[in-house]
């Protein structure tokens, strides 16, 4: 059995959701409380046991090397003012073995997901998407891997959504079940709204066989006139069997300014040294706020 030992994390995207913040910043970069999305996502790769992250980047994306390489200076500084807590966090950062390579053009995920196929070489590989932060008692990623592990086979990551979102995401036309696991008939990109096959929808976390590189290779266009992973998927799943898993955890969706905000204000009440003050200031608010509609 071949072990899960790579992922590619794309961060290749433009940000327009964000801007004018990400005109100069990555939106991997924008955090939620005092860390960047995307050191949520490396983390959960490494706690997954993954050994090697290609992160695929693009023009003005920067900052992410230099956040995930040592600083010395910085180190020193913190050395110097006995600021040694942050210094942990700062060198737990860097400690982790991360490539890099750009997407020249913006044409989509499973150009991305392409452009590290030389880095992936013939072994199957994990992919996970910095739009979607997991909190889980196992990672969303390992649980994943664990399925891989049984199958042999391309697993992809679902959950349910609001079925007036599913034209929104990648959906799964599902077949048998076995536990959280379901054999799949068709993957369909943004189905258009009521026409979705099931409300189980594609949330970031795949693994997946080389072979996918043979229809990526395509470069079909599909929906929004990009490459589209899911189109790639859903060939490969004519050809070799590829199953979907509903993951236990709860997903955040920070690719969107009110799930960033929600997550932002979630994640720091469960921080010991924020609870307090940030209850106090939400049920502020909160009451004026509803003295303002009276």
């Amino acid at each position: 059995m071949t072990k899960i030992k790579k992922a590619i994390i794309p961060a290749a995207g433009l940000g327009t959701r964000f801007l004018p913040a990400t005109k100069a910043m990555p939106k991997e970069m924008l955090p939620i409380v005092d860390r960047p999305t995307i050191e949520y996502i490396v983390e959960e790769a490494v706690n997954s046991g993954i050994e090697d992250i290609i992160i695929v980047t693009g023009k003005g994306k920067r900052a992410i090397e230099d956040h995930f390489d040592y600083s010395l200076e910085l180190e020193e500084n913190l050395v110097k003012k006995e600021k040694f807590d942050l210094l942990d966090k700062i060198k737990k950062s860097a400690n982790v073995e991360i490539h890099y390579i750009r997407q020249k053009q913006p044409k989509g995920l499973g150009h991305a997901i392409w452009c590290a196929r030389k880095f992936i070489g013939n072994e199957p590989f994990a992919v996970l998407l910095g739009d979607d932060i997991v909190k889980s008692e196992k990672p969303c990623l390992r649980q994943l891997i664990d399925q891989f592990e049984e199958t042999n086979s391309s697993i992809i990551g679902v959950q349910r959504v609001p079925d007036e979102d599913t034209h929104r995401y990648g959906i799964i036309d599902p077949l048998e079940k076995s536990d959280r696991r379901y054999q799949v008939k068709n993957f369909v990109e943004k189905p258009e709204k009521g026409t979705a096959p099931s409300n189980l929808a594609i949330i970031g976390r795949y693994i997946l066989t080389p072979e996918i590189f043979d229809f990526l290779d395509k470069q079909q266009i599909g929906a929004g006139g990009e490459v589209q992973l899911t189109d790639a998927i859903e060939q490969l799943n004519q050809f070799q069997r590829v199953f979907a898993y509903e993951f236990t955890g709860k997903r955040y969706d920070v690719g969107e300014k009110l799930g960033f905000i929600q997550t932002t204000i979630e994640f720091g009440l469960n921080r010991e040294d924020l609870r307090g003050p940030l209850e106090d200031y939400l049920k502020e608010i909160t009451k004026n706020i509803n003295q303002s509609k009276v």
